[in-house]
């Protein structure tokens, strides 16, 4: 599984149903976020019972999951009050 590696200002933790993810820089965003719903699109068809949901927890902190209040091939996003 591939984690976004842009350079030492991004990281990541993860298990097989949850990816955390944390940048320094929004140029990396975009396919740090893009890679993690990738590896976990893989999961979610081989259960197909559950959709992703992306979440902002703030700059630059963000978990994507696999979420069964997320429909099946779906992915919703949301910011974390």
């Amino acid at each position: 599984m591939e984690r976004p590696t842009a350079s030492s200002s991004a990281s990541s933790s993860s298990n097989s149903r949850s990816i955390h993810l944390a940048f320094t820089s929004a140029d990396q965003v975009h396919d740090g976020l893009e890679s993690a719903v990738e590896s976990l699109i893989e999961t979610a068809a081989q259960e197909g019972t559950c959709g992703i949901r992306v979440t902002r927890y703030e700059a630059g902190r963000y978990t994507v999951a696999l979420d069964e209040s997320v429909p099946f091939g779906e992915t919703h996003e949301d910011i974390a009050a």
